[in-house]
């Protein structure tokens, strides 16, 4: 008798899900047996491959997945990193679901009984744009004393993308830890529909705000359109004790055309090498722009 040679269904799993991975047209061809043999694959795979059917159906099985990932972002027994990517691909693929309602009250559920890592995830997942019955639990959550739920609850509720929510955060700088007012500085950017209140409250942060936030916030302008009233608060900063604040101030003002070479030339004395590279930068490309033709 010949010998009997085990078959591996685990093995021949995948194998082809490797296979649809490689070849993402023949999902398209064979859509509904693609779709569950990488669903079935995604629980037996290694993580790196189960990382790549995660991303694979999160852009073109957003109804299939969105519970398997769910799952996953439940399961205490999976790996802290995937159940993070699970989270984020639920925020991601959020909008474009056409009934979330369950998954909505299941996060909120877990947001308000879950213990701290389903929580944590929860919020992560929770926060898509348009998502409004995220807004009330992320509003509470905001005012827990978990730093990280703080923190979390800021960026989920700026990926909302509602103004609304805006005026709210803007209040909250006011009366809130370091750390809370740092997260909530690092997302107003986002919100495109009302840049100039952003643009306003960032201007007064460099003002009178925290000093160690000034080259954070001096970055973050750069996400905004060039405002020329800004020019006044630039100026200033180029005698503040930072040279990383100094060198960025030096190249704002750059973008906003309104340095000229003689107010340059002192820069290359600075104390700071980082300065002095930003100077001479500055001082080249004056020179280029005034060469003849």
């Amino acid at each position: 008798m010949r010998p009997v040679i085990p078959f591996d269904s685990n093995q021949r799993l995948l194998e082809q899900a490797r296979y649809f991975i490689e070849n993402p047209g023949r999902i398209l061809e064979q859509r509904e047996r693609a779709v569950s043999l990488l669903l079935r694959a995604m629980k037996a795979g290694d993580l790196d491959l189960r990382k790549e059917i995660l991303m694979l159906l999160g852009s073109i099985a957003k109804e299939k997945i969105y519970w398997p990932l769910y799952e996953i972002l439940k399961d205490e027994s999976e790996p802290d990193e995937f159940r993070d990517q699970a989270a984020i691909h639920l925020a991601v693929i959020g909008p474009f679901l056409d009934d979330p309602q369950s998954l909505n009250r299941r996060l909120v559920n877990d947001i308000a009984e879950g213990d701290p890592d389903l929580k944590a995830r929860a919020i992560m997942a929770i926060g898509w744009e348009g998502n409004l019955a995220a807004v009330l639990p992320l509003i509470e959550c905001m005012y827990e004393q978990e730093a990280e739920i703080q923190e979390l609850a800021v960026s989920a509720l700026c990926n909302l993308k509602d103004s609304r929510v805006m005026g709210l955060l803007a209040d909250r700088i006011k009366n809130c830890s370091f750390d809370q007012k740092r997260a909530i500085l690092f997302n107003l950017w986002r919100f495109k529909d009302r840049e100039d209140d952003v643009a306003a409250i960032y201007k007064a942060e460099l003002e009178s705000g925290d000093s160690v936030l000034r080259l954070d916030i001096l970055i973050l302008l750069g996400q905004l359109e060039n405002r020329p009233e800004n020019e006044g608060i630039y100026r200033e900063l180029l005698r503040d004790k930072s040279a990383e604040v100094r060198a960025m101030a030096l190249e704002r003002l750059v973008e906003l055309n309104c340095l000229e070479h003689d107010e340059v030339i002192p820069f290359l004395d600075d104390s700071s090498m980082k300065v002095k590279r930003m100077a001479l930068m500055i001082l080249q490309s004056l020179k280029g722009c005034h060469s003849p033709a």
